[in-house]
């Protein structure tokens, strides 16, 4: 039966006409079905169209870590293998790269990969009637943060209906232990195991020392509230999408039901060896 592949690409990165053009070329050996997202359709004129509602078996992400993200919002839940492609650098998400292009098509081919499954998040704003106005699902983080003016903010963090803490500062990040890699660690929060399933509490710019990250529970249901008026708030999910924050409003987060697969097709799933390889973790290199 055939490989039903979804394609989703960034023409951001060199060489991306290259790698569409060899899957095109080995998707019919693979016995691979190709759904193209319609970007790239004129690129990949063989392809059907990518949609929403398109039955997939794993969607290939072709870029950076952010295309990845792009391909989870895309499948709004949806329990599908997510196999991203690396054209760019970092690349935690990404799970092989564009040398590696035919290696990657076979094992999908075969069904020949493993699928780590990552936990997610969900976040929802409400006014002061109850009334849900945004609903976001989140792979890295949901940050509370300001805009333009350099004032620093007064916020409340309940979890459970707890207060944890008031913040005086320039954002809160609330993330997930795949993000804690994310905008929480350049914000000084630490580095989570992405099997730990946890939510990371992290002060963006606090205004005192007091103020630290906070692992909490999966099981959390976190609540952040502006104590003190102020304009230009801003909500911002995986650093892609969001909206305005409004008076009196509130946000809500919590872990969502349905987690993001990974399907990995090589051997760079490693935790550790991907922050040593990306980030330098462990201290200097060995010198001769």
């Amino acid at each position: 039966m055939s490989t039903r592949l979804g394609v989703l690409g960034h023409r951001g990165y060199d060489g991306l006409q290259d790698v569409l053009a060899e899957l095109q070329r080995l998707a019919p050996q693979l016995d691979l079905s190709l759904f193209v997202e319609r970007g790239l359709l004129d690129d990949a004129r063989d392809a059907a169209p990518l949609t929403e509602e398109t039955a997939l078996d794993v969607l290939l992400t072709m870029g950076g870590d952010g295309t990845f993200l792009r391909g989870a919002r895309f499948l709004r839940g949806r329990q599908i293998p997510i196999a991203g492609l690396n054209l760019g650098r970092l690349g935690f998400l990404t799970s092989g790269s564009r040398d590696q292009l035919s290696t990657s098509l076979h094992a999908i081919a075969r069904g020949e990969f493993a699928v780590e499954r990552r936990m997610a998040l969900e976040a929802h704003v409400t006014d002061l009637a109850g009334r849900e106005h945004y609903r976001w699902r989140a792979v890295n983080d949901v940050v509370l943060h300001k805009g333009g003016f350099a004032r620093v903010l007064q916020l409340r963090a309940t979890v459970d209906g707890e207060e944890v803490a008031r913040y005086s500062a320039d954002g809160v990040i609330a993330a997930t232990p795949t993000g804690s890699t994310a905008y929480s660690l350049s914000a000084g929060g630490p580095v989570i195991v992405p099997t730990v399933e946890s939510i990371l509490l992290t002060p963006v710019s606090p205004h005192t020392l007091a103020m630290r990250p906070v692992v909490l529970p999966p099981t959390a249901r976190l609540t952040l509230e502006v104590l003190r008026e102020a304009t230009e708030l801003l909500i911002t999910v995986d650093g892609q999408v969001g909206a305005t924050f409004g008076s009196g409003e509130t946000l809500h987060v919590q872990r969502s039901p349905h987690p993001v697969l990974i399907a990995r097709v090589d051997d760079a799933g490693f935790f550790f060896a991907k922050l040593r390889e990306k980030l330098g973790w462990g201290g200097l290199a060995d010198r001769d």
